[in-house]
């Protein structure tokens, strides 16, 4: 099976869900893993710190760097990268994770919130990439995997939260420029999104609670999809809009019931699809 042993990856919002859950797979192989996150103590509602989650990478079998990271801001950012290449020697793979999310109409989504949502998603993303490519030219297999949905140009997906849409489509469409200005350097810049909603505090706490968790599935579905991508040849797998359980059912995982919250549940379907 295709390892990602020493490799090392730079993960955003890395301290829980979903990053968390990329990390750590990454972690059994024995990765080292760059924990990129601005929470550095618990927060009632959002369990985990960078630090909680290099103790779990750690223990997982991984290397860990808890770096306190806000990626609105350059500085950090280039200083977090700096960080993890003179540690680790590299970086092999950026998973631009973090994302946020208000989910308002235009007259109800104040104007801080449709920054933060552009600064984080959409100008995050594109920070964080253009801070790590130097460094992932110099990479054997380097890849770039932004955790966002597929373009679909429907104006149902726009009409609810313009502004969100909005910035999350900004992360896809880094991959579709990336993905081809990179591909003469080897770098493979792909997107992947879940099939249904996955069990994090952002859908308990906004998204409809325990009704919501009830029909999500596990960080772990998202974590195994992006292991598969992350392991497969740079220069030949680059500019596509990957979903979770279409990976697996590649590489010929069927039985998706062990990722299900509450097996038997019926699974919501997630946003853009």
């Amino acid at each position: 099976m295709a390892s990602l042993k020493d490799k090392t990856i730079f993960i955003t919002g890395a301290s829980r869900g979903i990053g968390l859950a990329i990390g750590l797979r990454a972690a059994r192989d024995g990765a080292n893993v760059a924990v990129a996150a601005k929470t550095t103590r618990p927060h009632p509602k959002l369990p985990g710190t960078i630090y909680s989650a290099a103790q779990e990478i750690e223990a997982a079998g991984g290397r860990a760097l808890p770096l306190v990271v806000d990626i609105r801001f350059e500085d950090q950012i280039q200083a977090a990268v700096a960080q993890t290449a003179a540690t680790f020697g590299g970086i092999d793979i950026l998973v631009n994770n973090a994302s946020a999310i208000f989910l308002a109409g235009t007259v109800a989504t104040p104007l801080k919130r449709f920054d933060l949502m552009h600064q984080v998603n959409t100008r995050g993303t594109f920070a964080c990439s253009q801070a790590c490519i130097p460094l992932l030219k110099k990479a054997v297999n380097p890849h770039i995997l932004n955790i966002s949905p597929p373009l679909n140009m429907a104006a149902r997906w726009f009409a609810p939260h313009v502004a969100y849409t909005m910035a999350k489509y900004g992360m896809s469409m880094c991959v579709l420029g990336m993905s081809a200005e990179l591909r003469p350097d080897g770098i493979a810049v792909n997107a992947l999104w879940p099939r249904t909603p996955i069990a994090t505090a952002a859908v308990r706490n906004l998204l409809g609670g325990e009704e919501a968790i009830r029909g999500s599935r596990k960080p772990e579905i998202v974590a195994d999809a992006a292991h598969i991508i992350l392991t497969r040849d740079s220069r030949t797998c680059s500019g596509n809009f990957f979903l979770d359980d279409t990976v697996l059912a590649q590489a010929g995982v069927t039985d998706l019931e062990s990722y299900a919250v509450e097996p038997g549940a019926r699974l919501l379907p997630d946003f853009f699809l």
